[in-house]
């Protein structure tokens, strides 16, 4: 009896979390790549201020690993028309990049003539 009960409340939780979803999905505020939950809270913010966020919410902010994922992060990109930041930053040699702890990038996408360290990689 108490397998039946633990069994239905999981059943209850997975049709609410699915429920959530399709709400935040709906309003473009989720979406998914490789395992992997992209969020936004539709907020523009400095940098420092969305890896807080990020980092409040138990996530971290977006490091683009495949094309799919940075598919997923140019899906808010357009949906809100700005822009968005990435958990990657300049090294220090000139116009090479890493990921925020220092280790290397094994994925990139830049535009032509990138990354300049102008914001505009």
């Amino acid at each position: 009896l108490a397998g039946n009960r633990k069994e239905n409340s999981i059943r209850q939780l997975e049709h609410r979390i699915s429920r959530l979803e399709g709400v935040l999905h709906l309003r473009k505020m989720i979406t998914t790549s490789g395992g992997k939950l992209f969020a936004t809270n539709g907020k523009k913010a400095d940098f420092l201020a969305t890896l807080k966020t990020c980092q409040e919410a138990g996530g971290s902010i977006a490091t683009p690993t495949s094309p799919s994922e940075n598919d997923a992060i140019l899906y808010f990109v357009k949906s809100y028309n700005t822009y968005a930041y990435l958990g990657i930053k300049e090294s220090l040699i000139p116009s090479k990049f890493q990921f925020l702890d220092g280790t290397k990038l094994k994925y990139t996408n830049w535009h032509s003539k990138e990354p300049s360290g102008k914001g505009e990689e």
